[in-house]
């Protein structure tokens, strides 16, 4: 089985701020938002293994869910697919 996580921007920039926050790192949530912005830019341009979807990869999107709510979803298509 393959899965493919997404989540908004917005949502990534203010999980990545908490953690950092958490880790004493000193960085505003527009700047994440604009790094991840970059980053995402670049790793889906980049010539040599884009990130991308599989054709055959299910794509579950985390926005709106709770760590638990993300590892329950995908314990349970891992069980509906062996």
């Amino acid at each position: 089985i393959k899965i493919f996580l997404v989540a908004s921007v917005e949502e990534r920039a203010k999980r990545r701020f908490i953690e950092n926050q958490e880790k004493g790192i000193e960085m505003s949530y527009e700047e994440l938002v604009e790094d991840i912005r970059r980053r995402d830019y670049i790793d889906s341009t980049r010539k040599e293994s884009p990130l991308r979807k599989a054709e055959d990869a299910i794509e579950i999107d985390t926005t709106t869910m709770s760590i638990e709510d993300v590892v329950k979803t995908v314990t349970a298509l891992i069980q509906k697919y062996q």
